[in-house]
């Protein structure tokens, strides 16, 4: 396994700066996610960690040696792409195989490694085909394992489970996050999906705009988000925020809606209240008061849509109670749950 330090990367294309003085460091055998929305410059930081891509500026280290300018094959990396790539025309053994052959590994040392791949990635009975007799995860599976037959030092995904089914990708995910187990390589994942980072990564880099909103443990970027950005791209549904004030005595005023805060250190004027559809209680001796809006049932909770004095709100309710839209019901929001952000500049002030 190695480490990865990227140091002032600067990367710029047609003229149009994507990423500008990024640092970043990747600790051995860890597997960090960048999330982001399309076009925050996640991949193009993966692809320059490759070097597919020039850069602009900036230094990359791989296993403590200078990248920067080094070929991608000399970077000691494996990779696998959102699109699986595959020979139609060679076998899944023959596909695993292929770059070892062209750089002359010996025979018995390239048979060694397929074996290995093909074992972990439950590809043993499948040698022999060719992709088109594959289903969509299997041959996300090869490509894999393509990867993997180079044992690398550092592992870098682009997407790859973008392109399967839902069923599919919960499989593969847990199937990824055993293998890293397993290997206990140093793995960087690029996707937009949360649901995949927060599963699989030992720490997140959320991305908005080329630059990094806030690094570290899933827990860490879910609980104490450091911006509005980040709270609200992270859960599903998102964070409910509310813009209102706080007085000089700690309490968070928006109209109907009123919260005595649970840190007292909060500083009066105006703020933005952020508070998760899971630290909303709907229950009788509730504080506040609502409008039921709409209700999604998603099998083991609902999903109710509230309608506090002009405020729409999200909660997540797991007893099985009956729930209909135009209903008034009482709620109380967690107080110690809770962020404020600034309206300004959506900074965490919590």
């Amino acid at each position: 396994m190695s480490n990865v330090h990227l140091r002032k990367l600067c990367i710029t294309r047609g003229g149009n700066e994507i990423i500008r003085d990024l640092d970043l460091q990747v600790e051995p055998g860890e597997f960090l996610v960048l999330l982001g929305p399309s076009g925050c410059g996640k991949s193009t930081l993966l692809h320059s960690i490759a070097g597919l891509i020039d850069l602009s500026g900036g230094a990359i280290e791989i296993g403590g040696r200078d990248m920067s300018d080094a070929d991608p094959s000399e970077r000691g990396i494996g990779m696998v792409f959102q699109s699986y790539a595959l020979y139609p025309t060679m076998t899944v053994e023959k596909n695993m195989s292929f770059g070892l052959r062209i750089s002359g590994a010996p025979k018995a040392e390239i048979q060694r490694r397929v074996q290995r791949a093909a074992a972990m990635l439950q590809l043993d009975a499948l040698l022999d085909r060719k992709p088109s007799q594959l289903s969509g995860g299997q041959r996300q599976r090869v490509a894999i394992g393509r990867a993997l037959v180079r044992e690398a030092g550092v592992y870098l995904f682009d997407e790859p489970l973008s392109n399967l089914d839902a069923k599919l990708r919960t499989e593969l995910r847990r199937e990824l996050k055993m293998l890293h187990q397993a290997l206990g390589s140093t793995m960087i994942y690029v996707t937009h999906d949360q649901a995949e980072a927060m599963t699989l990564a030992t720490r997140i880099v959320v991305m908005q705009g080329g630059r990094i909103q806030q690094i570290g443990s899933p827990c860490e970027v879910y609980e104490r988000p450091a911006n509005r950005f980040v709270a609200g791209f992270l859960g599903s549904p998102s964070m409910n925020f509310v813009e209102g004030e706080v007085d000089i005595h700690g309490c968070f005023h928006a109209g109907a809606l009123t919260l005595t805060l649970a840190d007292s250190g909060a500083l009066p004027g105006a703020a933005t209240l952020g508070a998760r559809p899971e630290h909303l209680q709907l229950r009788d001796d509730g504080p506040l008061e609502a409008l039921v809006t709409l209700v999604e049932p998603m099998g083991n909770h609902q999903v109710v849509w509230l309608d506090c004095g002009g405020h729409a709100l999200s909660a997540l309710v797991h007893e099985p109670r009956p729930m209909e839209a135009g209903q008034r019901v009482r709620f109380a929001i967690d107080a110690k749950r809770v962020s404020l952000f600034d309206p300004a500049s959506g900074r965490s002030l919590s």
